[in-house]
């Protein structure tokens, strides 16, 4: 399944079911953990498809910058992924949205898209940031993610011309489907 959603300059979000680790693009976002240690789910496949070097850059940067706050992100060498670059983002564990939880969500688009920027990127994949392990509800993250992708495509981007939202099943992928501005429906 894919979808496009193409932006009246041109950009596009671009919404597919499958594996992050599969798709050819300038830069993966992970869903890293705060201690940047490796983990389950995407994390874990990024490390496992992408070899020891992410981890061994992921050494280097830990002792310099502690626990990477939520919201936050981190730049590193993508090993064999088919990218150049991952960007590690410490997205918020769920505590009823009242904890800044929203904000953090945002925080960890809005920053690994201007990590594509400053190195002049052109195409960036995410995961659903939070929805796993940590628990971020599936209907209250695909808005967040698809407005700050969008506002970033629409107003901010200058060499970012492609975000792939790169969902691992049918139900994210409708969820973020169903986020989408009612005009490209």
């Amino acid at each position: 399944m894919q979808r496009e959603l193409v932006l009246a300059n041109g950009r596009q979000l671009i919404l597919m079911e499958g594996d992050i680790t599969h798709v050819p693009v300038d830069a993966i976002a992970n869903a890293a953990n705060s201690g940047l240690a490796g983990g389950g789910g995407v994390d874990g496949a990024i490390h496992r498809a992408g070899g020891p070097a992410i981890m061994e850059e992921l050494d280097r940067i830990r002792p310099a910058l502690g626990r990477l706050p939520a919201g936050q992100a981190v730049a590193t060498t993508a090993g064999r992924l088919p990218a150049r670059f991952v960007f590690h983002a410490a997205g918020p564990i769920w505590h009823g949205g009242g904890h800044g939880e929203p904000e953090a969500l945002a925080s960890c688009y809005r920053v690994c898209l201007a990590l594509a920027e400053e190195r002049g990127l052109r195409s960036v994949s995410f995961p659903s940031i939070s929805t796993g392990i940590y628990g971020y509800p599936l209907d209250l993250a695909a808005p967040i993610a698809v407005r700050e992708i969008c506002t970033f495509l629409g107003a901010r981007a200058a060499s970012v011309e492609e975000v792939w939202m790169v969902l691992l099943d049918r139900t994210t992928y409708y969820a973020y489907e169903r986020a989408l501005p009612l005009d490209t429906a």
